[in-house]
This record gives C-alpha cells, structure tokens and sequence, in this order.
C-alpha cells in the first residue's frame, strides 16, 4: 500500500529540522509520496520579491538576495561536500526568478505570483531529496507541474482531475519489490499553456489530498508543529485541547471556518474514497495524533475556537434605497468572482449586503472602487472574525469580552463575530 506524507514549512525551516524529516521517515518502511512545503517563511519571503518587483521599488533583488543566503546557509549545514550537485542546482533554480524579473512585467499581479512565489516549493524538495539520498533514503524527485494539471486561474487554480489522474499513474510508478519514495512539492501545478498555478495559500494539504485519491492512498499524514489538531490556535489559546478523532463533516466545517491545520479543499478528494487522514507531530511522531475518518460518533462536544485578523467588512448598499434583491446579488456575486476574492461571511438587510473578506493588498481597493461605481459602499478594515464550533455561554464571553461587536451570525452549532478591540 501507498502512504502520503505532507510536511509543512515549519517541518523544514532549518538543517535540523530538515533532519529530522529524515529520521520521520525511517519509521515508516514501505511505499510513500513525500510532499513538502517551501522551507520556513520562504513564501512569505518571496511575496516581498514579488511586491518589490511590480512596485519597481528597487528592493526586489535585497530581497531574492536573503532567500538566496537563507537557502545557502542550510545547503551548507546539511552537505559537508560543497561540490555536491544539489549547489548548483540549487543556483539553477533561483535562475527561474532571475529570468522572471529580468524584464518589466507584462501580465497581472497572479501570474507573476505564481511563477516566483512556486520556486519555493522547488528549492526546498530538491534539497529534502539531495539530503535523503545522502544519508541512505533513496528516493526520487518528482517535478508536480509535470503531474498535477490545472487551469490557468493563478494563485486559486481549479484541478483538471481526469488528466492530473492520468499523469500520477504514469509519473509515480511503485515497485511491489521493494520500498519506493517520491519527493515533491505541494502548493503548485500547471496550466494547459505550462505555466506554473497555485492551488491556493497553504494548498500543499489539498496536494497531498490530490495525490492521495488518484493513488487510492492507505492514508494520509500531515505532520505539523502541534500535537494533532487542536481546538485553537495555540497563538491566541494558552489551553487548548486535542480533537483526537473527528469525522471528515467536522473537519469541513472546521476548515472551511479558517482552522490552520488543514487547507479546506483537503477533505473532499478523501471523504471521496474513504481515506482516513493523520494529523501528528514531527516533535514527537510516535504520539497518536487527531485521526479524521467517516466515525461521525466519534465527533467531540468540545469547543473550537478559529480566529480570522485582517478582516474587512464591506456594505453594499443601493445608492437609490431601492432593496438588495436577486439580480443585484448575482452582479455583486459576479464582482467578487472577477476579482477572484473569496467571502468568509454575508449577511443582508433589506437594503444593504455586508460581506468580510481577507485583507489583499493587490486586491481589496481595486474591488470596492469597482463596487463603488454601482452602489453606496461603506467598509471597516483591521477587524477580527471568530467562530466558536459547539459553543455555549462561557465561551461566547471568553472571546467577545471588551470586544465591539459589528456582526452577530448563529446557528444550532456555530456562532461567529466580526468584531473591533
């Protein structure tokens, strides 16, 4: 049987770490697809390359700079021969963005994105699979764009399953023999035209879901820096409690609420073909962990507790006073799909839509501008939106307290808030 692992960034931010992904997979004997995340706040490091580059703030190469010295300096404390090939294609790899931004940009703000912000992915499996092959755990590295195929909606592109399929059965063939491991990256794929797409922030869990379907997987495990999944983010709750067995509904529900630990699109290809998914940890892989499976009974009581910052709360409202109804709602609806920007609530009145959404420094302005032109907007930014999953008294005051609240949703087993300090 095939087993999928997913280590996320925190799983290879140093040497170490990188380490003890090594050490990980030695107690697991038998046929895995290892997918990893870029190393550390990579990502992150890499937005700023993007940002400096369309803003032609002549920072952009500061910044692909200390990617490049934070790379380095793990290839360094990793492979005492620095001859070995992984250097230079390691120098290889970082060309992709030195080409990309070699010229000024010709297309929008996604596409270029996903070309920068994907070599991330890239170098930090390439070093993953050098340094296992180094230590004895043979493996092979394995580019996803050859495999996961998408369309061309950047930075939230939708899968082409038959032909993703298709491709996993010819690129990842098992040997019943002897143990085979496939190392490769989450979080991107690519168009019919070969451009590289992302599946959207933190989708390397929904790659190793995609994986883990068309390779009828026996599991899957994502190893995180917590204990399994927990009923908050341990950022904002000293206390939290561990949710040892849940059923796919209840991680969903969480998911899609904005709970960490598992990209909401995760579930569905496993809920499909009833594979059971592992959170655990790689502090201490012999622990249990959360198991996500089809046992609905198994589902806690217990409350969970999921914190969206950053949020804004935008009114939409008619400039005549005439109400909000169908066909107005299909064309803000329609808005909101051309600027590709997801709602994480709505709530309407007679006369006015209010909707929260991410903050999106390339986005949100350029959306409520394009509202403005047909309707009277109103928006508040810098909020929070928290939803308490089972909630009861005690913990609507735990979180509401000396809190102005601006919306109020509930039902018989989630209430959530936008709220103001």
């Amino acid at each position: 049987m095939i087993k999928v692992f997913k280590f996320g960034g925190a799983s290879v931010k140093n040497a170490e770490a990188v380490k003890n992904v090594g050490e990980v997979i030695k107690l697991h004997p038998g046929n895995l697809v290892v997918v990893i995340s870029a190393m550390g706040k990579t990502t992150n490091e890499l937005e700023k390359v993007v940002e400096s580059y369309l803003d032609k703030d002549g920072k952009v190469n500061e910044h692909l700079q200390a990617v490049k010295d934070f790379h380095t300096n793990i290839l360094n404390d990793l492979f005492k021969n620095k001859t070995h090939s992984i250097f230079n294609e390691v120098h290889n790899t970082f060309v992709e963005i030195e080409w990309e931004i070699e010229d000024d940009a010709v297309r929008e703000y996604d596409y270029v994105y996903d070309q920068i912000v994907s070599v991330g992915e890239v170098l930090s499996t390439k070093i993953v699979s050098a340094y296992l092959n180094e230590i004895g755990i043979n493996n092979k590295w394995k580019d996803i764009r050859n495999i996961i195929q998408t369309d061309n909606t950047y930075r939230n592109a939708k899968i082409d399953w038959k032909l993703t399929d298709e491709l996993v059965q010819k690129e990842l063939k098992f040997d019943n023999e002897k143990q085979s491991i496939f190392i490769t990256q989450g979080f991107i794929g690519s168009s019919s035209e070969l451009f590289t797409t992302t599946l959207g922030r933190e989708g390397s869990d929904f790659s190793a879901g995609i994986l883990a379907y068309c390779l009828n997987a026996e599991n899957v495990t994502i190893w995180k820096d917590v204990p399994g999944m927990l009923n908050a983010d341990p950022k904002w709750f000293d206390n939290t409690i561990k949710l040892d067995n849940i059923s796919y509904l209840e991680a969903v529900e969480l998911a899609y609420y904005g709970a960490s630990v598992i990209h909401p699109k995760t579930i569905k290809p496993l809920q499909n073909k009833s594979i059971p998914l592992y959170i655990k940890s790689f502090v201490s892989p012999h622990n249990d962990g959360t198991l996500i499976n089809n046992e609905t009974k198994q589902d806690s009581l217990i409350p969970s507790f999921i914190f969206k910052m950053n949020q804004v709360l935008i009114s939409i409202s008619a400039k005549d006073y005439s109400f909000i109804m169908e066909d107005s709602l299909s064309h803000i609806f329609g808005i909101f799909s051309t600027f590709n920007v997801p709602i994480n609530l709505m709530q309407n009145s007679a006369i006015s839509f209010s909707v929260c959404v991410d903050f999106d420094s390339q986005k949100t302005m350029l959306l409520i501008d394009q509202l403005k032109k047909d309707y009277k907007i109103l928006y508040n930014d810098n909020l929070e939106l928290v939803t308490i999953r089972h909630y009861d008294t005690a913990t609507i005051k735990r979180v509401t307290d000396k809190k102005e609240l601006l919306v109020e949703q509930r039902s018989r087993n989630t209430i959530r808030f936008i709220m103001k300090n």
